[in-house]
């Protein structure tokens, strides 16, 4: 069961090694929903630690508690369980694989402790982290020049004349090549057809005058 209200987890389950894996990747993901990414790390390390703690200590059952709460600027982390003994923090050996457990959750850890539950029916392994502080943005002595500007205002030389800027060259439009017009031949002209001769006019004979016989 899984309780998640603002700012508080609490996970229960069986300590076993495949548990384990799933609650830590809960607990990752509740940070980062918090936006406590910084704290994914170390949270998820001590976490592991003290479970693998009671998975391989407590008696009578592995049953237990995760807890997660933030409050104000710290990040609290508990883990409570069944057996009302208390671990000890034991000087391990350097090549020892077992017995680090507390020593690693001490070195991550702002703070760390236990005690026993009040009813006495079991224990409280606990460990703080202090949440990062959002970096602050420094303003820039240059900010009333304009946003994001980096260098001073540049200050303009009164004691020398002020020498005029080159004038920019005018854009070049690019020339469309133009395509050769193949000339066109005019037709060859037509020569009029020649005037008919005109007609001889035609002259009338006069009557051939007869001869006047008589008979």
């Amino acid at each position: 069961m899984i309780s998640r209200p603002s700012r508080h987890c609490t996970v229960e389950l069986q300590a076993l090694p495949s548990r384990i894996g799933q609650v830590r990747r809960i607990v990752s993901a509740q940070l980062r929903y918090w936006h406590l990414d910084p704290l994914i790390d170390p949270a998820a390390l001590g976490v592991t630690e003290l479970l693998t703690n009671v998975h391989r200590h407590a008696e009578p059952d592995k049953q237990c508690t995760v807890e997660i709460a933030l409050v104000l600027d710290q990040l609290t982390v508990s883990v409570r369980d069944q057996d009302p003994r208390l671990p000890r923090l034991r000087e391990c050996d350097p090549v020892s694989t077992h017995g680090r457990g507390l020593a690693l959750v001490a070195a991550v850890s702002q703070n760390w402790g236990m005690r026993v539950r009040d009813d006495g029916g079991g224990k409280v392994v606990w460990f703080t982290l202090a949440v990062p502080r959002p970096a602050t943005v420094t303003s820039s002595p240059y900010a009333a020049y304009g946003a994001g500007r980096t260098a001073a205002p540049h200050h303009a030389n009164l004691s020398r004349p002020a020498t005029p800027p080159a004038p920019t060259p005018a854009p070049v439009t690019p020339v469309t090549p133009v395509t050769p017009v193949t000339p066109v031949t005019a037709p060859a002209p037509v020569a009029a057809p020649a005037p008919a001769p005109a007609a001889a006019p035609v002259r009338e004979r006069a009557p051939a005058a007869r001869s006047a016989v008589s008979h």
